[in-house]
């Protein structure tokens, strides 16, 4: 908190940005400004929603800030970046950015708010350093809706590889160094993405569907096209990284692509041992490289999934109750810098204290039981519970009272 403390001019919203902060890592079962509120002793919730709504601080610095501090403690020379998005289903259609689209999260087309981000993935451990909310064309075709919402009146549409694109450009503009970059069918498939990548000599393998089309010595081939051609001696074991149940074995071959350009560019398939489906990514490097090194960057895009679940899980990422771009980029913002202080302790004390035998390496999840329980747990007296369900009821009271004048003028 120390770090981000200079971009709050005054010291009410610093220390409120503490308690809020300190609210997303709680055990709280929902996190919203009205829960965070109550937890933190705050007789009402005016203060947390003019922390997120209208308090003078710029989000964009603080997410700077989550960035330099995650890469001063987690900094891997091997890191991978992995670029995602993730939704967030929303039931209304006034909040920024949400329409029918598909989501992952609910692995379906819903109503939802879908964002992308940019994961630091090292050997040490990984949070994410970036986000960008994705805005469809049916905001962006609507200076009203977007000027309703917070955003600029002249936003443009921008894909969601675009976005990526972004944030990439930020991280290297800043100074930092990213030896490769990950991403799934969305990005593989993007020619531009994969363009500006190879301008700036960063290497990446990126997943494409079974009928992306490659070019190799021999001609131009659909990627599942090459895997049947594959012959059998050519299928390596090896390892894509270690999951929770142990390491994950699958077959791999790698296919040379005929490429004028400076650069090394192949074609990497995954089998799997068991069911035997097939995968396709899209791999440059500015050198050649072994495929045991393509295989752990193509491993690496599975962090990201761990990233969202702790985040989601245990920093409140996807609860934000708000509606305006700059209510949204606050929130996740100050929920990417919870996550990333639990991943820092748990890089930390992985490195400090190794678990002893019979017990396995403090997770976030334990970490943050400890924290919350141990150091920061509050203790409020019966009358401040009181007095929160006396506001929350008069606040249901006066909603339940406007709905029904709204419904009957609506009769009349």
């Amino acid at each position: 908190m120390s770090r981000i403390a200079g971009r709050f001019a005054r010291v009410e919203p610093r220390r409120r940005v503490r308690d809020l902060v300190l609210g997303l890592l709680s055990d709280l079962p929902r996190k919203n400004c009205w829960s965070i509120a109550e937890w933190a002793g705050e007789a009402t919730p005016d203060g947390m929603q003019h922390l997120l709504g209208r308090a003078r601080w710029d989000a964009d610095a603080v997410r700077d800030d989550v960035r330099e501090y995650v890469l001063e403690h987690l900094h891997d020379e091997d890191a991978v970046l992995v670029v995602d998005e993730t939704g967030d289903v929303k039931k209304g259609t006034h909040t920024v950015g949400a329409q029918r689209q598909y989501t992952g999260t609910a692995g379906k087309i819903e109503n939802a708010q879908v964002a992308v981000y940019l994961v630091y993935a090292g050997l040490r451990g990984h949070a994410a350093v970036d986000r960008e909310l994705y805005i469809p064309r049916s905001w962006t075709r609507d200076p009203d809706r977007c000027r309703a919402a917070g955003l600029d009146e002249d936003t443009v549409f921008a894909t969601k590889p675009e976005l990526a694109a972004r944030m990439i450009g930020r991280f290297l503009d800043a100074g930092h160094r990213a030896g490769w970059v990950a991403g799934d069918e969305v990005y593989g498939g993007n020619p531009k993405l994969r363009t500006a990548l190879e301008e700036r000599q960063v290497g990446y393998v990126l997943a494409v569907a079974c009928s992306h089309e490659v070019t190799t010595g021999a001609g131009k081939f659909r990627a599942d096209a090459l895997a049947a051609k594959v012959p059998k001696r050519a299928w390596q074991k090896l390892s894509a990284g270690a999951g929770a149940k142990g390491h994950r074995f699958y077959d791999w071959a790698v296919i040379d692509l005929a490429e004028p350009r400076p650069g090394s560019r192949r074609l990497l398939i995954r089998r799997n041992r068991t069911t035997g489906e097939l995968a396709y990514y899209r791999c440059f490097s500015p050198a050649p490289v072994p495929l045991t090194a393509l295989v752990r960057v193509a491993g690496s895009r599975w962090r990201v999934e761990e990233t969202f679940q702790s985040g989601k899980g245990l920093a409140g990422l996807d609860e934000h109750q708000v509606r305006r771009y700059t209510s949204w980029s606050r929130w996740v913002t100050l929920a990417m810098l919870a996550h990333a202080f639990l991943a820092v302790v748990r890089a930390d004390e992985h490195a400090r204290h190794p678990a002893p035998d019979g017990l396995i390496p403090l997770t976030c999840n334990e970490i943050q039981r400890l924290f919350i329980t141990l150091v920061v747990r509050p203790v409020r007296e019966v009358a401040h519970r009181l007095a929160w369900s006396a506001w929350r009821r008069r606040h249901q009271a006066r909603a339940q009272a406007s709905h029904y004048r709204r419904q009957a003028a609506n009769r009349t």
